[in-house]
């Protein structure tokens, strides 16, 4: 039973790497899907402006441009841009051996190059005389990338069409039998699970570009983005439901429908499993809906906001589409409403904990697991049901970095690193605490923090260093014997300062620009961006507030405000700056704060 549980467990692991690999591919290129997608829907012959020869544009973008930066984006991931380029240039293999897009090809030979770049250039790491390291390294990327892309075209190139035009029919047979509805039994439940970036940018996107590059739109696309069901349990929970759940609904449903971030309903289903039911069928009913006005979009709308999903429209389908939100909406609510009317609880929901297990579901193993002991660390089991592993013992006077680790570097492990560094702080520890994924563990952390699930994992990724497991990130007896540990070796007092942004006011005397960074630049951080921007111009500042990806953050940012579970990354990438952590994008005390300190510091001129 319990090899039964893991390997579901490990599975499910899997398949959240895996979709979060192929969304690093496809989310940075969106903006070019959709200037595609435009440029279909207007001049088209069945466009609202057809134009043949701007029309001319459709079929380059598609088979070479969207490809290439997929390509590109592929190797860049594995290898930094020497990996992208060699990444595009294999994909060009795959792009001319086919007749159809090549989507699922540039997926491939995108990391495969950046790979292959990789593991020659360790392979002759320290080997190349001095002077000659440029040759070696050009010449290297030219002949791998050529090599590639001959296989590409020859080999790989013909099996992808093949398998493309596969899943192709199998989705044609479906839709022919009139079974595209029973799709939302696993689409909406693996929403929750973020398990749906596999599902979508793997099959249904590339999928949804060859109907659309044929029909001049797709169905596909609307399958995942269609935020009807999400709305329904929203509306449900607005007028059936208690305490913070009820309270926080509303702005809910604004970020989601309006703003297109469906990630925000995922705790409200959370609370009450059975909601599951409710999306499963609003879905459905949106999906069969969508078939009988024979709907689609040109492209993918990405966040999935109804402001998307209608510029994605092609002409003469705006109908069909926006009666399936509303019937998938509609029946949603419906049944969100049976659910929560005849729940039987009676205290206020527990948003903070559904919160918490939708971070632990994203950011590492699902609770399944938790039922599922390593042999080795049972017998250090505690009567708390925390473990506590020491791999080296180490003096805690020497103890300057502790990480908190879980698969992705968020979620609750992100909250439990907020937590112990203001614990630190407070006690007047000078002892570095953050947070980052197991595979980014830096070499030199001295105590690293996990989930009980995930501290083998750990331990094979950092075996040198001191290892304590947790039962909870957020709540764990482990804290405070740690500090009380460090405070005795270190001798050193709580600090008698008052609490709130570690950062000296006359430090904001420079302050001139902002950046709100998160992982693709747009959805919260961009709404924080232009709350706080608007804060800043009422308050008569000479200050510039923009947002941006963490990849993309600009060398002369002062300043650089992210979500707590992004911080450690944003300080890695701008490690001169000064740096925020917020809760929420959209409402957060620390806002009001920093105006404060930025108009003393401003006024000191």
């Amino acid at each position: 039973m319990a090899s039964s549980e893991q390997t579901k467990t490990g599975a499910k692991v899997k398949i959240q790497r895996f979709g979060s690999y192929l969304s690093g591919m496809i989310m940075p290129n969106i903006g070019a899907f959709i200037a595609w997608g435009i440029i279909t829907a207007l001049f088209i012959p069945t466009g609202w402006l057809p134009n043949e020869d701007m029309a001319k544009l459709v079929s380059p973008m598609i088979t070479y441009l969207l490809p290439l930066l997929i390509g590109f984006s592929g190797g860049r991931i594995v290898y930094d841009l020497r990996g992208g380029v060699v990444g595009a240039t294999a994909t060009m293999g795959v792009i001319v051996g086919a007749d159809i897009p090549m989507l699922l090809g540039a997926m491939i030979m995108g990391p495969l190059g950046g790979y292959a770049i990789k593991k020659f250039d360790k392979m002759i790491e320290g080997k190349v005389k001095s002077g000659f390291e440029m040759l070696v390294n050009n010449f290297s990327a030219g002949i791998i990338a050529g090599i590639l892309t001959i296989i590409a075209y020859k080999g790989i190139g013909p099996v992808v069409l093949t398998l493309n035009k596969t899943l192709a029919a199998g989705v044609q047979a479906i839709v022919d039998a009139h079974l595209l509805p029973l799709a939302s039994i696993f689409i909406e439940p693996a929403k929750v699970l973020f398990l749906n970036n596999a599902i979508n940018h793997g099959i249904l996107s590339p999928l949804g570009i060859e109907q659309a590059t044929k029909a001049g739109k797709s169905i596909l696309f609307l399958l995942e983005s269609n935020p009807g069901p999400g709305l329904g349990v929203l509306l449900a929970y607005i007028l059936f439901g208690k305490g913070m759940s009820k309270q926080s609904a509303p702005g809910a449903a604004i970020i989601h429908f309006l703003g297109g971030i469906h990630e925000i309903y995922f705790p409200y289903i959370l609370m009450r499993p059975l909601l599951l039911l409710a999306v499963i069928g609003g879905g459905a009913s949106g999906v069969f809906t969508f078939l009988l006005f024979d709907a689609g979009l040109v492209a993918a709308p990405s966040p999935g906001s109804i402001f998307a999903l209608i510029a994605m429209t092609p002409r003469g389908h705006y109908l069909g589409v926006i009666a399936g939100v509303l019937v998938a909406a509609a029946v949603s609510f419906l049944i969100s409403s049976v659910i929560l009317k005849s729940s039987k609880q009676t205290d206020e929901d527990d948003l903070t904990k559904a919160t918490e297990k939708t971070s632990a579901l994203k950011g590492k193993e699902s609770r399944a697991s938790s039922l599922v002991q390593p042999k080795e660390t049972q017998a250090q089991q505690t009567s708390g049901g925390a473990r506590h592993h020491i791999a080296v013992e180490k003096s805690r006077a020497d103890v300057q970095k502790i990480i908190f680790a879980c698969d992705a570097g968020m979620g609750s492990s992100a909250m439990g690193a907020s937590i112990l560094k203001n614990k630190a702080r407070k006690a007047g520890l000078d002892v570095s605490v953050s947070n980052t994924s197991i595979t980014n563990i830096p070499a030199d952390a001295d105590i690293v923090i996990t989930h009980k699930d995930l501290t083998d994992r750990a331990k094979a990724k950092l075996p040198n260093a001191e290892h304590i497991s947790v039962e909870n990130f957020l709540n764990s007896p482990k804290y405070e014997k740690l500090l009380n540990e460090l405070v005795e070796s270190k001798g050193t007092t709580a600090p008698a300062e008052p609490e709130g942004m570690p950062i000296a006011e006359n430090e904001y005397e420079d302050v001139s620009k902002i950046i709100f960074a998160c992982d693709a630049g747009m959805g919260s951080s961009a709404m924080g961006a232009s709350i706080l921007k608007n804060k800043v111009q009422k308050a008569g500042l000479d200050v510039s507030v923009s947002n941006t990806s963490i990849t993309n953050l600009p060398a002369d940012a002062d300043l650089v405000i992210t979500h707590k579970d992004l911080t450690d990354r944003a300080k890695a990438k701008l490690p001169g700056a000064k740096h925020i952590s917020v809760e929420n994008f959209l409402n957060s005390p620390k806002y009001e704060e920093l105006l404060e300190k930025l108009k003393a510091a401003k006024s000191l001129h």
